[in-house]
């Protein structure tokens, strides 16, 4: 299972954000923090505002932060909305469908992948490593 870089842009804002919850952050500022282009980060910034995932202000003194606690936030979820398909192989065509056992075992293979994302938050991610935080972010995390 490979992720998309989508979904990994998603994670790394809404980790960013929850990493500084006092406060708003720039587009920008997470772009600058990973090292990613901004004008991608837009794209799925504005999909997270859309699922209600990230708060949005505009203006000279706006910005971005958590739209929702991050022991709501549940990776699962997340994956699910991020992720256009998320079938390992495409049986559409497939002359051996029909008869083939192979799309069963994989989509067990996909629901025990998803069943794991969904037991997590992203208040569990980020308790994980919150050293890491600190360091992206610059200053202790609380």
């Amino acid at each position: 299972m490979h992720l998309t870089r989508y979904s990994d842009y998603a994670m790394r804002v809404l980790l960013y954000l929850g990493a500084r919850p006092e406060r708003q952050c720039s587009i920008a500022e997470v772009a600058k923090a990973y090292g990613i282009s901004q004008s991608h980060l837009m794209k799925v910034v504005s999909d997270l505002v859309q699922a209600g995932y990230v708060a949005s202000v505009r203006g000279r003194t706006g910005g971005i932060r958590l739209g929702m606690p991050p022991e709501r936030i549940v990776i699962g979820e997340l994956v699910r909305r991020t992720e256009g398909s998320l079938a390992l192989v495409d049986c559409a065509n497939c002359l051996l469908a029909p008869g083939c056992g192979l799309a069963c075992v994989l989509g067990e293979a996909m629901g025990a992948f998803l069943a794991v994302l969904d037991r997590h938050t992203l208040a569990d991610v980020i308790a994980r490593r919150p050293e890491a935080l600190s360091r992206l972010v610059g200053e202790p995390f609380r």
